[in-house]
């Protein structure tokens, strides 16, 4: 069974083009996170990721994000938010 990780970084960005390759990059979101799992499963079955504003259902396998909630808001249409792997003892830059 695969490692389930520990962190993300959540990027909330104004829409999705599938033009758009390669990693997303904090300076072009409108806001960013790093989340931590809490221990916690959120009711659509996945871990639960909190952090600086933001709690997130994430699926670690696929990076979907499953739930969200920003400041206790849900997400407004036309945003969508992007997930970035934080390798182990580094932070995001």
């Amino acid at each position: 069974m695969a490692t389930v990780p520990q962190r993300f970084e959540l990027l909330l960005v104004a829409g999705f083009t599938e033009e758009h390759e390669g990693p997303p990059w904090a300076e072009n979101a409108l806001r960013s996170a790093v989340v931590e799992a809490t221990g916690d499963t959120g009711a659509s079955g996945y871990p639960r990721y909190a952090g600086n504003g933001m709690e997130a259902d994430i699926d670690p396998e696929t990076r979907t994000v499953e739930a969200l909630l920003i400041d206790g808001e849900e997400l407004d249409y036309g945003m969508t938010v992007r997930v970035v792997a934080v390798p182990q003892g580094q932070t995001p830059a």
